[in-house]
C-alpha cells in the first residue's frame, strides 16, 4: 500500500469516531503503522506474512495469523489478489459488531475501484476519500457479505491434485521453473534438507518422493496460508513445517546437506533481485560446509555476483529463455 496513513483519513476528518473501548482489528496491515494509530486504544493486527508480522510484533502490537471474535471497527488493507480482498472484506463484515464500521484502503493498482463498485452493489457505502493514487471507503454493513466472496479463497484441489488457494504463488498450475528444478532431485540429495520459500509444497513433495536418502525436510514459508496448504499436500513424516522469515534464519545445530529453493522475486508489482539475493545468503548460512544449494530463478535476474560472494563454486545446470537452474556448493566460511 503506497500510503499507509490513508486508512486513517475518515478518523482524522472525524467522519468515524475512534472507539473508546474494545479492540480494533486491522487485516493485512503494513509492516509499520503510522503515528496516527496511537489514538486507538488497542489494535489487533491480522498479518499472515511473517516478515511483516515480526516487525509489528517488535512494535509491541498484538499480531495473529488468523483473527476471530467481534470488533467495533475492522480495518482492511488491500493486497494484489482480488479474491483475497473480497474474502477479507467478507470476513471483516462477519467480525464487525452491530453498527460497527468496516474501513477499506487500497491503491488503484490493487483494484480498489473495482472492489468499491462490487461493494456498492450489496451495501450502502458511508463515504469515500481519495489520496495518493488510491481510495479509502467505509460502511456500516449490518449484514453478511455474499457467501461466494469468502468461499473464493477456501483452499481446494487444483487440476494437479494439490490443495491451493488464490493469492498463493501459482495456485492453479505447476510453475514451469519449479518443474524444471525437480529434474535435479537425485541421489546427491541426502540427510537433512531445507526448502526455503516452500509455498504450498510442490518442491517439497517432489524431493520427498524422489530422494530416499533424504532423512528430514524442513519447509520454511513466510505466508501462513500457503504453509497451511502445504501441510495438507505433504503427509510424509520426514517433513516439518515452519512459518518463518527465511532472511532471518540462523545456522541450525545440524546444518543442511541440501537446500532447495524457488525464491520470490518481487514484493508488490516490481521485480526486486534483492529478495532472491537474501535467500541465497540464507541458504549459504544454514548449509553444511560440504552442502549444495539447488535454485531455479528467472533467467534475467542478476544472482551470479551473490553466488560468487557466498559459495566456493557454482554452475548453471540448465537454462532456457525464461529460467535458469543453478547448483552451488561449499558455502564460504563467512556464513558461520
Amino acid at each position: 500500500m503506497a500510503d499507509p496513513a490513508r486508512i486513517l483519513l475518515p478518523f482524522d476528518d472525524e467522519l468515524i469516531a475512534v472507539p473508546e473501548a474494545g479492540e480494533v482489528l486491522y487485516i493485512r496491515p503494513p509492516a509499520f503503522l503510522p503515528q496516527g494509530f496511537t489514538a486507538f486504544p488497542h489494535i489487533v493486527c491480522e498479518q499472515g506474512f511473517k516478515p511483516f508480522s515480526d516487525r509489528l510484533t517488535q512494535d509491541n502490537l498484538t499480531v495473529v495469523a488468523e483473527a476471530s471474535g467481534e470488533f467495533p471497527v475492522v480495518l482492511l488493507a488491500l493486497t494484489r489478489s482480488r479474491a483475497e480482498n473480497m474474502a477479507n472484506f467478507a470476513r471483516a463484515c462477519r467480525m464487525v459488531s452491530q453498527d460497527g464500521q468496516v474501513v477499506v484502503s487500497g491503491d488503484k493498482t490493487d483494484g480498489v475501484d473495482s472492489m468499491l463498485k462490487a461493494v456498492k452493489k450489496v451495501y450502502e457505502v458511508d463515504g469515500v476519500l481519495s489520496k495518493s493514487h488510491g481510495k479509502v471507503f467505509w460502511l456500516t454493513p449490518n449484514a453478511p457479505a455474499p457467501a461466494e466472496w469468502e468461499a473464493a479463497v477456501k483452499p481446494k484441489q487444483n487440476a494437479f491434485g494439490y490443495l491451493t488457494a488464490p493469492g498463493m504463488f501459482s495456485p492453479e498450475k505447476i510453475d514451469v521453473g519449479s518443474e524444471m528444478l525437480t529434474a535435479y532431485f537425485d541421489k546427491s540429495i541426502k540427510g537433512p534438507v531445507a526448502d526455503i520459500g516452500s509455498g504450498w509444497g510442490y518442491l517439497a513433495k517432489n524431493v520427498l518422493e524422489k530422494c530416499d536418502r533424504l532423512t528430514s525436510l524442513d519447509l520454511f514459508e513466510a505466508e501462513y496460508a500457503a504453509l497451511e496448504a502445504s501441510k495438507a499436500n505433504i503427509t510424509d513424516e520426514r517433513a516439518a513445517f515452519h512459518w518463518a522469515d527465511v532472511t532471518t534464519l540462523e545456522k541450525p545445530a545440524e546444518p543442511y546437506h541440501t537446500v532447495i529453493c524457488n525464491p520470490p522475486f518481487h514484493q508488490g508489482r516490481t521485480a526486486d533481485p534483492a529478495i532472491g539475493i537474501s535467500f541465497i545468503t540464507a541458504a549459504a548460512r544454514i548449509m553444511k560446509p560440504s552442502g549444495q544449494f539447488l535454485m531455479v530463478a528467472n533467467r534475467q535476474l542478476p544472482y551470479e555476483a551473490a553466488m560468487d560472494m557466498h559459495f566456493k563454486s557454482w554452475e548453471i545446470l540448465e537454462q532456457d529463455r525464461a529460467f535458469k537452474i543453478i547448483r552451488a556448493r561449499r558455502p564460504l566460511k563467512r556464513q558461520a
